[in-house]
């Protein structure tokens, strides 16, 4: 008689020492401080490089107050750049030579990098560039960590990335010349999302699935708005792009601190065939929890990954690699799907941004107000993700985001002359509104459907996609120019098509999650497109309502049908016992 397959598995296992306690709800508050550190982080390039108004530089224009200046300067097509030979009264008269120094009215009274080292008019390039190396330092920092979190493990990768944007932000404080300030800037990038989503990763493989979406959207949604809110009003506090960056730089290196608070994601060392280790790390979630858990129990679970580990071909089993993801038809078709949608919220997530610059208003207001939609976003998710499902939330968010980017699109072609300000920028702001959902639920539901041993480089690649795609952005509204709807209408196809695809992913809502290639092979296998829990809940509820209004008798005699079949059955099994 062969020996019974045991049915200790990490989920099980994980719930017997705690899977939303004591631990957890420290895990979620170090994402917290990880999520204010990585907003102040991310943005830390377009505080340091903000232009407020700025005139060249004339002795005659000393005393002369800035709306005198603005005057006298309006005269003029470059009036930033123009340089002024003569100046009497409000009469001025242009030079054809360049300037070399300019009046600043700085706003708040924040120094800019910019300011202080002349890097506008013909030297704006300067910055930009280092705008341009953040991001291409992003894009391999996302792929090299996101390889060395499936390799080493996610802690120690969290806290070389972000202490990679430690170096890159605090020595940049001392760069002068674009070409140190472009390597400081590459550096400070490679930090950028994997500081974010490894804790990320981190925190949803130690915590109970149905927790998951409050947990991590409000983590998410609390401190990330708190963290986007405070970052411009820190720089003014401040007052010097230099005392500013090392205020968002120095608490970076607080997360090396993580490695004796947060334990290493037991599910993944379980992949990596270290289940001592794996034991090790519950047996200290389940003492920090005040659970008690037997060895009984541990071994169980030692035996169920040992056959787990036996069935995927024991010591010759190979570890996973993102081409791995390629080899087999529906994982091939997820991952595909999983590309395609981030590009397709990253691209429009970032032309909507873009698309409503040039308000009138102070930039640390309007950074300030512009982030405060991602909060109503992370409370959404919350209060419908856990009812509707991820696929449902996620093609949901792209279809509303969708309709109302066409319907903005619509209204400008209508009204190419006389724009309703009002009515745009309420169409404008519900396609924000939508692409925030899309852009903070795609993250969890892409984390979930990615398997555990390559969670790491397929969540990182996945990110990778979308920013490549966001390239697109600038041609995307330079087509505007020709017609002024064509951005609205083109972000209105591409939200509708990230909404169809996204129908075609399996459900992850309260589902144990793939650990292995195989596993998620076979993930939400006979899963129909328009298949949703709500809509499962709401035929159960039917079912259960039909059956109590079932005659009694009709009941009592389906039930006697049972208990007999059941005798029948033990019958079976007792004769076949004996033979």
């Amino acid at each position: 008689m062969s020996e019974p397959f045991p049915t200790m598995d990490f989920d099980k296992i994980l719930g017997k020492c705690g899977d939303f306690n004591r631990y957890q709800l420290l895990i979620l508050a170090l994402f917290g401080l990880v999520n204010i550190m990585v907003s102040m982080h991310y943005f830390t390039q377009t505080v340091i490089s903000f232009v407020p108004d700025h005139w060249c530089y004339h002795e005659k224009l000393e005393n002369r107050s800035y709306d005198e200046i603005a005057a006298i300067y309006s005269k003029f097509p470059n009036p930033s750049c123009t340089l002024l030979s003569d100046v009497n009264g409000l009469n001025a008269t242009a030079s054809t030579e360049k300037c070399s120094k300019w009046i600043y009215k700085y706003d708040f009274g924040y120094r800019s990098m910019n300011t202080e080292l002349n890097w506008v008019c013909d030297a704006s390039y300067k910055s930009t560039i280092g705008q341009s190396l953040f991001f291409i330092g992003s894009v391999v920092g996302t792929l090299f960590y996101g390889l060395l979190s499936d390799k080493i493990g996610r802690l120690p990768a969290l806290i070389l990335s972000n202490f990679s944007g430690f170096v890159g932000d605090f020595s940049t404080i001392f760069t002068k010349q674009v070409t140190t300030f472009t390597l400081c800037r590459f550096i400070s990038g490679l930090a950028a999302d994997t500081n974010f989503y490894l804790m990320y990763i981190i925190v949803l493989e130690y915590m109970r699935p149905t927790m998951r979406t409050l947990g991590l959207n409000i983590a998410v949604g609390v401190f990330y708005t708190l963290g986007l809110v405070f970052t411009p009003w820190l720089a003014v506090l401040t007052g010097h792009w230099q005392y500013y960056l090392a205020s968002t730089s120095l608490p970076l290196l607080l997360i090396i601190l993580f490695y004796f608070v947060i334990q290493e994601s037991a599910q993944w060392l379980v992949t990596r065939n270290d289940v001592d280790g794996a034991i090790k790390r519950l047996k200290r979630v389940a003492k920090f929890n005040g659970r008690h858990v037997t060895q009984a129990e541990f071994d169980e679970f030692r035996k169920y990954c040992q056959k787990q580990r036996e069935k995927h071909g024991g010591d010759d089993q190979k570890h996973s690699s993102l081409i791995d993801m390629f080899r087999t038809p529906r994982m091939r078709k997820h991952t595909l799907i999983l590309f395609f949608k981030s590009m397709v919220i990253t691209l429009c997530y970032d032309v909507v941004s873009r698309n409503v610059e040039g308000m009138g208003i102070s930039p640390f207001v309007m950074f300030s107000l512009s982030a405060l939609v991602v909060l109503p976003s992370s409370l959404m998710l919350v209060l419908l993700q856990d009812r509707i499902g991820r696929k449902g939330m996620a093609s949901g968010s792209l279809l509303v985001g969708g309709f109302f980017t066409v319907a903005a699109g619509i209204a400008i072609a209508y009204q190419q002359h006389n724009h309703n300000a009002v009515l745009l920028a309420c169409l404008t702001v519900a396609a924000r509104f939508g692409v925030a959902i899309s852009y903070e639920s795609g993250s969890q539901y892409a984390t979930e459907l990615i398997p555990t041993c390559v969670r790491g480089q397929g969540v990182a690649a996945v990110h990778v996609a979308g920013f490549a795609a966001s390239f697109l952005a600038p041609y995307i509204l330079w087509l505007g120019t020709f017609f002024k709807a064509a951005p609205s209408l083109i972000l209105g196809v591409l939200f509708f098509s990230g909404s169809f695809v996204c129908l075609l992913l399996p459900e992850t809502l309260n589902k144990t999650l793939p650990k292995t290639i195989e596993e998620g092979e076979v993930f939400g296998k006979g899963e129909r497109m328009f298949d949703f829990p709500c809509l499962s809940q709401q035929n159960k509820k039917s079912e259960d309502k039909n059956s109590e209004q079932e005659p009694y008798s009709k009941r009592k005699r389906n039930q006697s049908l049972t208990i007999g079949l059941e005798c029948n059955h033990e019958t079976d099994a007792n004769r076949n016992s004996y033979t």
